[in-house]
């Protein structure tokens, strides 16, 4: 079966509680969604965020490269060929990976549709549910603590700590939330880049000395600096995570020759796509770094794509898959449902999308 149109949407939903990271505040959803059409009217769809301080990409942009060179390599071509498809995507062009998940995700989707097969069983697994984390934004100690307990109340086991803003009083949020959840909720942070190498070693240490719990801390440390992120590695007991250091395998091969992390978040939106992104898991696997699936706002289309990777692989800590969970209404009608910490996949040919509101 022939693809015979590309089309794009631009996607705007508002959450329902501003999204706070030491890089940005946010209280919309902005996605570009590509929609690819066969001869016999089929579609699959996929999604590309706006994350200008992760990945450098726009809505405007990813449009752009998603109706020009992506849609070249794959309109007039068998969906059937989904490893040539998405081979011919990576090399399409120089970054613009967000671009490239999309159409990555969307030919997925497509073929698995072709099949009669939802993406996880055209993946390779039964498995129609995943465990996720929730993020707690930035906040002053009483806000964090009051937001950790609604997580818990959502019905959410896993808590993401946003931190990284101020090292002088992220040990004592940190304390505090972990107080108030008591063994209600497993925590792990996030300081996104926010620490030097000094204050992250400072405060990881407190941390493990008051019996804060850490699961692990991620990317405490600038993403280019990898000396600074193996000395963190290499100075605290708390496994460190590697997010925005590494987008795909080159970053990932240099992370494991210097030691520099003990886990890596692995991202559609930074590596391209599925087919990297099943690459990295197993290469991870293959050389001892513990795994996430990670997402940057995506949608329903984006997490659904992450978590049916997750069902299929499977990773060594709950993913961290909550960014649809924030929009107020979904912008899709279908996909995935999110019951507490658990998503539900499902079980219809490819995503489950019917369409883009």
């Amino acid at each position: 079966m022939t693809i015979v149109d590309v089309r794009c949407h631009h996607l705007t939903t508002a959450l329902h509680s501003p999204f706070v990271t030491a890089l940005r505040r946010t209280t919309d959803l902005e996605t570009t969604v590509v929609e690819i059409i066969d001869d016999t009217g089929e579609r699959g769809f996929g999604e590309a965020p706006q994350v200008w301080r992760v990945t450098g990409e726009s809505l405007e942009g990813s449009r752009a490269c998603l109706e020009g060179p992506l849609a070249d390599v794959v309109r007039g071509r068998s969906s059937d060929d989904l490893v040539d498809l998405t081979r011919a995507v990576a090399e399409a062009v120089v970054g613009n990976f967000g671009a490239k998940a999309a159409m990555d995700v969307a030919l997925h989707d497509l073929a698995a549709r072709r099949t009669g097969l939802s993406l996880p069983r055209f993946l390779g697994t039964a498995r129609h549910q995943v465990e996720t984390d929730v993020t707690v934004s930035v906040g002053e100690l009483s806000q964090l603590s009051t937001d950790a307990l609604r997580r818990v109340e959502d019905g959410f086991t896993v808590l993401k700590l946003k931190v990284g803003t101020d090292a002088r009083t992220d040990t004592e949020r940190i304390v505090a939330v972990r107080e108030a959840v008591g063994d209600r909720a497993r925590i792990r942070v996030d300081a996104n880049q926010g620490w030097t190498a000094r204050e992250a070693i400072t405060t990881i240490c407190a941390i493990e000395d008051a019996g804060g719990g850490l699961e692990f801390v991620e990317q405490p440390v600038p993403a280019a600096d990898l000396a600074a992120l193996g000395r963190v590695t290499a100075a605290v007991d708390t496994p460190i995570m590697a997010d925005e250091t590494v987008f795909g395998l080159r970053d990932l091969v240099e992370v494991v020759r210097r030691n520099a992390a003990d886990l890596v978040n692995v991202k559609l939106a930074k590596c391209g796509g599925l087919s990297t992104a099943r690459t990295l898991l197993e290469f991870s696997r293959t050389h001892g770094v513990g795994t996430i699936v990670g997402s940057m706002m995506e949608g329903p289309i984006g997490v659904g794509a992450a978590a049916s990777l997750v069902a299929a692989l499977g990773t060594t800590y709950t993913s961290d898959l909550d960014a649809a969970w924030w929009a107020a209404v979904s912008p899709v009608e279908g996909g995935i449902e999110y019951h507490g910490g658990t998503i539900v996949l499902p079980d219809l040919p490819g995503l489950g999308i019917g369409s883009v509101k």
